[in-house]
């Protein structure tokens, strides 16, 4: 079956009618307890008006999305093969001769195309609107109506300067005023390849803007030189706004076009890009885990005749195998980020196993 036949097309529309239908359920589930909870937290605070409250978790929604979004395909796939089993719509197709996999590519493209969707619009959007939730967080702790902080622990940073030289600097405190960054107590050690330190710079205070770290009140350390005071010292810098905050926040609230510079820049300055290399296989990964999730569905829900009962069985099996799936993709997925196995292995493995699992159900089911 064609995705562009009548056919190919009607069982595509029935999936998108019901995933969207079960996406709207779940957003109201999800919005109503995340508001619940929020006025639970603000209850004791008369500043917070519910405008407040509700920017808070509308702006937290699509990171709640990117959790359960495999789980929502899953689901709509699940009720789209059991209206079409129940309705004999399935019975009627196989005997036109359709095979089930010609029934079911058109659906698994389709929902690979969601994916990719998903990855390449909604994840920036879901990943600016994470950070306006951190932002407004951060406010509504500190009751500061334009606080914006990017890290109470302050912050570190090695960027390398040429082939020979590199920086590592320290700020005790950071903070946002328009487009400058303001940071206080900073100590910036300037090392060779060989991490020998050449110089020591302390600074009480600096700012940063323009691709340019302009350090104040400066006092300058050299091993057989006095100790030199002066008023400024600049340095140029490929570091920014955005580059800073991505030090502060999850893999996960970084935008899927912005990851693959983030893993340069972590690469150049000899961190660690881990984190954030898994996050980038594991976004290109989920069009297919969606793949996974709709054959899972089509093991428990596609039947000839689901008149004979049992319903309640395959949607209770259904759904514990995608939880089963989740809770071993994120278990595997955590000995990748510890170093425990490779992480193209810990990305994938979960979803190939999915896959591999259904589809062989599917065809001794096709055979039988």
């Amino acid at each position: 079956m064609k995705p562009g036949s009548i056919l190919g097309r009607y069982m595509i529309k029935q999936l998108l009618i019901n995933f969207i239908a079960v996406l709207l359920m779940v957003t109201g589930i999800i919005l109503m307890f995340e508001i619940i909870e929020l006025l639970r937290r603000t209850a004791d605070r008369p500043d917070v008006d519910f405008i407040f409250v509700m920017k808070m978790a509308l702006s937290k929604m699509p990171r709640t999305f990117d959790m359960v979004f495999p789980f929502i395909m899953m689901i709509a796939a699940m009720v789209t093969f059991w209206k079409v089993s129940r309705s004999n719509e399935f019975v009627i197709i196989r005997a036109a001769g359709v095979s089930i996999w010609g029934f079911l590519a058109p659906l698994l493209g389709a929902v690979f195309i969601v994916g990719l969707i998903n990855i390449s619009i909604l994840n920036p959007i879901s990943s600016y609107l994470y950070e306006v939730y951190e932002t407004l967080d951060y406010r509504f702790k500190t009751k500061n109506p334009k606080a914006v902080l990017f890290s109470n622990k302050g912050l570190w940073i090695r960027e390398a300067v040429d082939e020979n030289t590199f920086l590592v600097l320290e700020a005790k405190s950071v903070r946002q005023e328009g487009n400058v960054l303001l940071l206080r107590k900073v100590s910036v050690l300037e090392m060779d390849r060989q991490s020998q330190l050449v110089k020591r710079v302390e600074a009480y205070a600096a700012e940063l803007k323009d691709h340019k770290i302009e350090l104040k009140d400066v006092r300058i350390y050299e091993a057989g030189q006095p100790v030199v005071s002066v008023n400024n010292v600049d340095y140029q810098t490929t570091l920014t706004i955005d580059r800073i905050k991505e030090n502060f926040i999850d893999p996960e609230a970084i935008s899927f076009w912005n990851l693959p510079d983030t893993i340069r820049f972590y690469e150049m300055s000899g961190f660690s890009a881990l984190r954030h290399q898994m996050r980038y296989m594991s976004l290109w990964n989920s069009p297919f885990l969606l793949c996974a999730m709709l054959l899972v569905a089509a093991v428990f829900a596609l039947r000839p005749n689901n008149r004979r009962g049992g319903v309640m069985f395959l949607i209770v099996g259904g759904i514990s195998t995608g939880f089963l799936v989740y809770f071993l993709s994120q278990v595997i997925y955590t000995f990748g980020i510890n170093g425990y196995i490779p992480p193209l292995l810990a990305v994938w493995t979960p979803t190939l196993i999915a896959m591999m699992i259904s589809v062989s159900i599917l065809i001794h089911l096709e055979d039988g």
